[in-house]
């Protein structure tokens, strides 16, 4: 059984102050795999202080040095690719196929960073004076457990673009990848200080940086009820703050789709990532119209979905991280049928043979989007099926949600589809695709977040305009 006793603090991998040992799963067996010795408040202390000496001088780097640290970055996760593959399957349970993704985004978050940086205007001349970009201070990062290593990659990647010194939080149901991580920022040998690692309780670690004063920003993935008290402990030292929270997002078939194409989409769009993803698309709305088609569709989707091993090649619905969200999931179900939603594909319980913490992919008809599993994020393979009269109405149950990360539309008409996107009320929509583009600005309205990840937008969320007026042209 493997130990962690490490964070990763002012240049060095030190044994925390905090002593509670936390276990670590494989979600696939249920069976312990080992533990990793948590930080507190003392460590994230220790953690801030390190950023706060190291600010000065980075952020007083151009963008030539800061683009040769985040070279020796990626370069230091890429060597460690198998290494991450191998810790985000057994750790997390994420199938192979979604697996690779999620080893190479860290590194591709750091080119990214680099492109960015190389045509990014710093000092820019605006009426009569200059203006000029500079870092917030030190940035207090919080990632979660459902892509931990390319959470931690692409903010530290930004933040660091931006001249920013940085603690991270990672989750600490992740610590075999956070390990991993650590290990390549320690080899890329950055000045000590500028990046900081602590993994920690959120209660303990996240309170902290979410609170001390000597945090200037804080950038943090989640749910909406933590993003909501990290707003509220940041408001005593006006923290700049970008959450990205929850989602229940709305995939629109319209009426004119091919919906052989449509529907393998749809079910794609909705159990990615094992249905772990605040962007699945976990409504399914459909026009009444062409319902029976579209529930004999969906129903033969959903049962085909391959379930089991995340190291078969096969496999694209893996485990629930963890007991306590395979317990959630079910909840969610047992909820959808007392509601008085159709069963028509999955249920309660586990697929057969299976041991682990997995669920059976579930699709639900005769929603309305009043029930619960219509309006609250599940976090797992379960979709709702809901009918509506026409594109105006499809509209109305779209937005009508406290949240707006993402949302998908299906048509056979593109001219159509892109007229329907810009009604909906959601950060990203995306539109006949499952794309994703890391230039373009990700965030939500309403209580899915404040602030924009990705692109110029991201960069900026760390950056504060200083004007010079009366300076020379």
């Amino acid at each position: 059984m493997t130990t962690i006793d490490r964070i990763f603090i002012d240049g060095q991998l030190a044994v925390p102050h905090g002593t509670e040992m936390f276990p670590l799963h494989n979600p696939a067996t249920g069976a312990v795999i080992g533990q990793v010795r948590l930080a507190d408040e003392e460590d994230a202390r220790r953690a801030i202080a390190a950023a706060r000496r190291a600010l000065p001088a980075f952020a007083a780097t151009t963008p030539a040095e800061r683009i040769a640290w985040l070279r020796r970055l990626r370069d230091e996760v890429a060597a460690r690719r198998e290494a991450l593959l191998d810790a985000v399957i057994e750790e997390y349970g994420a199938p192979a196929s979604r697996a690779a993704f999620m080893v190479d985004h860290p590194v591709a978050a750091f080119d990214e960073a680099i492109d960015l940086l190389e045509t990014y205007p710093f000092r820019r001349r605006v009426g009569a004076s200059e203006v000029v970009m500079t870092p917030s201070g030190v940035a207090g990062l919080i990632t979660p457990w459902n892509s931990n290593a390319g959470f931690i990659c692409g903010k530290v990647a930004t933040a660091l673009a931006a001249g920013c010194t940085v603690v991270v939080k990672p989750s600490e149901m992740s610590a075999t990848q956070t390990q991993v991580i650590m290990e390549a920022f320690h080899a890329a040998a950055l000045p000590p200080g500028v990046v900081n690692i602590v993994t920690g309780r959120g209660e303990t670690v996240g309170a902290e940086i979410s609170r001390h004063p000597d945090v200037a920003k804080i950038s943090f993935t989640g749910s909406t009820a933590v993003g909501k008290a990290i707003l509220q402990a940041g408001a005593a030292t006006l923290k700049r703050v970008t959450l990205e929270l929850g989602g229940k997002s709305p995939t629109i078939v319209l009426d004119d789709a091919d919906l052989e194409t449509a529907i393998p989409i749809a079910v794609q769009a909705a159990f990615m990532n094992s249905g772990q993803a605040c962007i699945a698309g976990t409504r399914l709305l459909a026009p009444r119209g062409r319902l029976a088609e579209i529930e004999l569709l969906a129903s033969a989707a959903v049962s085909a979905v391959q379930v089991g091993d995340p190291r078969d090649p096969r496999t694209t619905v893996g485990p629930m991280v963890s007991e306590r969200q395979w317990e959630r999931v079910q909840r969610y179900i047992r909820l959808g049928t007392e509601e008085g939603a159709r069963l028509l594909a999955g249920g309660e319980g586990r697929p057969a043979g299976l041991s682990g913490w997995f669920v059976r992919p579930t699709l639900f008809g005769g929603v309305t989007n009043a029930m619960t599993i219509a309006q609250e994020e599940i976090f797992g393979p379960v979709l709702s099926l809901i009918a509506y009269d026409d594109e105006d109405d499809a509209i109305r149950i779209a937005n009508e949600t406290v949240y707006g990360l993402q949302a998908y539309v299906l048509s056979g008409d593109q001219t159509r589809a892109e007229r329907v996107a810009e009604r909906l009320q959601a950060g990203r929509v995306l539109v006949n695709t499952l794309a994703h583009d890391p230039k373009a600005p990700f965030g939500g309205f309403k209580q899915s977040g404040l602030g924009r990840e990705y692109g110029t937008f991201g960069l900026e969320a760390y950056l504060e305009p200083k004007s010079l007026i009366g300076t020379r042209p």
